[in-house]
């Protein structure tokens, strides 16, 4: 018997259950084939705009900065001044995302852009979220080659893109979209929910940005949630 039959094995006697117990199994099918929502709270449910504000309020409280561009097609022009305001190389790495290789980065032509995963030599990363959290101010990034997840964390510098109508009240909500987006069987292989910048307090109780991935995260949030 595998280790792993052997624990279940003795898991079931435990609950004084067998494994052929139909009723038990067809309770963990429904209930797999139909997550059930946790307690809702009520901060980020709001119209919106104001969602989109609380979003920014929220991710600002721990120590991202946020800017608000019109449409994607100022995204390029917003990326070169963030990185010439940190005084920082006019350099990023993206992955394949469709909507960040259909920007005009030609308009920005002493901006290099690299495409493909990061091999933890590249400054800056630049990644588009998958969606947004008001009420934690959380980005949502999925796995991918679109969107690689070391881009995520090996870069000291992360952009990130995010619209603002995707951006959603609650946790539930974006896994409710990434269900009906990816389906059973085929979600992304992982989701990554980044709350700020990378930080530690484990020596002296004293944060420390940086510690484990990157030590500045400036979020792009697109259009007018209204």
């Amino acid at each position: 018997m595998m280790s792993r039959d052997a624990i279940l094995s003795r898991i079931r006697r435990s609950l004084g259950v067998a494994a052929t117990d139909i009723d038990r199994r067809a309770t963990v099918s429904d209930r797999l084939m139909r997550p059930p929502r946790g307690l809702i709270p009520k901060r980020g449910q709001l119209p919106p705009a104001e969602r989109t504000r609380l979003f920014a309020e929220m991710a600002e409280r721990v120590n991202c900065t946020v800017a608000r561009v019109a449409d994607a097609e100022a995204i390029p022009e917003a990326v070169a001044d963030y990185l010439r305001g940190r005084n920082l190389p006019a350099a990023l790495r993206r992955g394949a995302d469709p909507r960040l290789a259909a920007l005009p980065w030609d308009g920005q032509p002493q901006l290099a852009v690299s495409v493909g995963p990061s091999d933890g030599q590249d400054l800056v990363g630049l990644s588009h979220a998958f969606a947004g959290v008001a009420e934690t101010g959380t980005l949502v990034l999925v796995s991918g080659e679109d969107n690689p997840t070391t881009l995520n964390f090996l870069p000291e510098y992360h952009i990130v893109v995010v619209r603002a109508e995707e951006i959603e009240s609650d946790t539930e909500t974006v896994w409710d979209r990434l269900r009906r987006v990816y389906g059973k069987g085929v979600m992304p292989r992982t989701v990554n929910m980044v709350t700020g910048p990378s930080r530690s307090g484990d020596i002296e109780q004293t944060i420390l940005l940086g510690a484990h991935g990157p030590r500045s995260l400036h979020i792009l949030v697109v259009g007018a949630a209204d």
